[in-house]
């Protein structure tokens, strides 16, 4: 229990072993970069004004999508539709799509020849520019909103049922419902949401490469590429990598002090099909006009990479085919790793509690910190004396898409351990259960929709990955996001749009086979 002096279990070492790669993957690897390059680097006016712009995007960006997302969560908790599940499921699209292929789609839909600037034009509006800040923003917020929405919207449907029936029992309306259990919840889950959102922006590179980009739009993982790519300046590179790590920690830190309990306590696992208090004519077309935009912001986007790269599809070559089931055999493995390591983590988080609790959720974060091009060049410079980089491109890449998509995971099961702890804890050291008894008769029963949701999320995201595997592998093992890459530098843009369909389907595809079992509204 988080409140009890124990001794350090089966669980809490298994907590520290997975915190314990997590540090060697990300400050150890810093470390190597830093020991090759023989010494730190000093940070000019360009660097500390990528730091400037790095933390105002982020900011601006995890706030918008937070700010957003509460409104959209509220509709889809309280309110049952035909097509909800399908529209929950298109809805985390853009977040687990390559950014480059939803950048495309951004473009279509936002940029100077797009759908917006020609009605504008048709208007006699002049045009807007995605580009900038205002474009870097506007690309966070669309990647990121619908992770927010389902983070809280996991909130939402974890206040038990019970409490809802209690309020009507009492007459409140919807003012006296929002004050005595949303925004309890809404407490507790904002910090945490606002700090995901925010570290991912943080540590935004393909965004900036793409919208910004300039002197003044670049971020420091955009600055760190530069160092490595143009400069070959290793001590610089690590300099702006430990800046992003400490802009990352102290985030980390508010956040956590931020969050608090919402006390609720368990329930008995029923659900309220509609909230209460939330029946008035007014209330069901505020929710349905707030659903309506959201789907036209994140689904036009993707139709405009559907309409694109489907007279594509047919005529995809076997290089691509191959790239696919190599991301494939990347995704399910790295899924099976996050999840392990995330669930690991929770436990240890929950058993321990107190400060080393708070110290093992702190590093179970810091995958968002990281750079991947630190990552990956730190195991280059660690590999090589040893072994062809090439001939682990792929084990290595199933490793660090693991560890990149563990915070999301632990994101994902820790309210749900703490509550299986609070709630059935006692009860299952009364009765004895411990160990692998509890975790199979009590814990994973109840994690059953977080542990879906995580490994869809996790999976989708390593199947549309392009970072380690563009240093490390040769013509021979690309993955789909790389192969897609290649054939947008060779200006084969037919054959492209037709790979970035495939690879949003399959994405796709895995997000729902796994969150079917346990996704939020399995028992709809």
């Amino acid at each position: 229990m988080a409140r009890r002096a124990l001794p350090i279990g089966p669980a809490g070492w298994l907590g520290a072993g997975s915190a314990s790669l997590v540090l060697a993957l990300s400050f150890g690897t810093l470390g190597a970069v830093l020991a090759r390059s023989g010494g730190w680097g000093v940070l000019g006016p360009a660097d500390w004004a990528a730091v400037r712009f790095t933390i105002t995007q982020a900011l601006v960006s995890a706030a918008l999508s937070v700010l957003l997302a509460v409104p959209a969560a509220r509709a889809l908790a309280r309110r049952q539709f035909r097509g909800r599940g399908l529209l929950i499921t298109l809805l985390g699209a853009p977040f687990i799509l390559p950014v480059i292929v939803a950048v495309m789609g951004l473009l279509a839909v936002f940029g100077r020849s797009g759908l917006l600037n020609g009605a504008l034009g048709a208007l006699g509006v002049a045009p807007v520019s995605i580009y900038g800040f205002q474009g870097v923003v506007l690309a966070h917020v669309f990647f990121n909103l619908p992770l927010a929405v389902r983070l809280i919207l996991q909130g939402w449907l974890a206040i038990p049922a019970e409490r809802f029936r209690l309020a009507a029992a009492l007459g409140m309306g919807p003012p006296e419902i929002a004050r005595f259990l949303e925004r309890p919840m809404l407490k507790e889950t904002l910090p945490g949401a606002f700090l995901a959102i925010f570290l991912i922006c943080l540590t935004s590179f393909a965004v900036a490469l793409t919208l910004g980009g300039g002197p003044g739009a670049t971020t420091i993982e955009l600055a760190i590429y530069q160092a490595f790519r143009f400069d070959f300046d290793l001590g610089r590179a690590a300099t702006l990598a430990l800046a992003q790590f400490a802009i990352c920690i102290a985030a980390a830190l508010a956040a956590l002090r931020l969050a608090t309990p919402s006390g609720f306590g368990a329930g008995l696992d029923r659900r309220a099909r509609v909230q209460w208090g939330a029946d008035g004519a007014a209330l069901r077309i505020a929710d349905a006009l707030i659903l309506t935009l959201l789907s036209l912001f994140l689904l036009a986007p993707l139709c405009a990479v559907l309409a694109a790269g489907l007279p594509n599809l047919g005529g995809l070559t076997a290089p691509v085919w191959f790239a696919a089931l190599r991301s494939l055999g990347v995704a399910l493995a790295s899924t099976l790793v996050a999840l392990l390591l995330a669930l690991c983590l929770a436990l240890g988080i929950v058993r321990l509690g107190g400060g080393r609790g708070r110290a093992l959720e702190t590093i179970g974060m810091l995958a968002l910190a990281a750079s991947p091009l630190v990552i990956g060049t730190g195991l280059f410079i660690l590999a090589r004396p040893f072994a062809n980089p090439a001939t682990l491109a792929l084990p290595v890449t199933t490793l660090v898409n693991a560890v990149m998509a563990l915070p999301f995971a632990l994101r994902a099961l820790l309210p749900a351990v703490r509550d299986e702890d609070e709630g059935y804890g006692h009860l299952a050291e009364a009765l004895g259960m411990r160990g692998l008894t509890r975790l199979r008769l009590v814990t994973l029963p109840r994690l059953r929709r977080p542990l879906g949701f995580a490994a869809g999320l996790a999976a989708a995201m390593s199947m549309g990955d392009l970072g380690v595997i563009a240093l490390f592998a040769d013509p021979g093992h690309a993955t789909l996001p790389l192969q897609l890459y290649r054939l947008m530098a060779a200006y084969k843009m037919g054959d492209a749009a037709g790979a970035a369909v495939l690879l949003m389907a399959l994405s796709l595809m895995l997000f729902w086979l796994f969150d079917r079992g346990g996704r939020v509204d399995a028992d709809a």
